[in-house]
């Protein structure tokens, strides 16, 4: 898990409604923490869990069978692969 602690050269404003800070505020006084520090810790562990959701696939045995003969099958590219690459190319930004 990213922690909270490391060096701090980023910053992130928001507006909230007032009903939303009250409620952050008292959350915050629940854990003992400040509203900045309790805020930083719930957006990093959601973040995290929606990281894992993205980038693990679970498959049954018949499921694993298919992804993994396809894998080994040759590539063979027709319009419509060409279409989808060029596509996903122009969508996903990679750092």
């Amino acid at each position: 898990m990213v922690t909270a602690t490391q060096n701090k050269n980023e910053r992130i404003n928001l507006r909230v409604k007032s009903s939303a800070k009250r409620l952050i505020v008292r959350a915050a006084g629940f854990e003992g923490k400040t509203i900045s520090h309790f805020i930083l810790t719930s957006a990093l562990k959601c973040a995290e869990e929606t990281v894992q959701e993205h980038q693990i696939m679970e498959l049954n045995a018949k499921d694993s069978r298919t992804f993994f003969n396809a894998l080994d099958a040759p590539v063979q590219f027709n319009d419509k692969l060409t279409a989808a690459l060029e596509k996903y190319d122009s969508r996903v930004i990679t750092k």
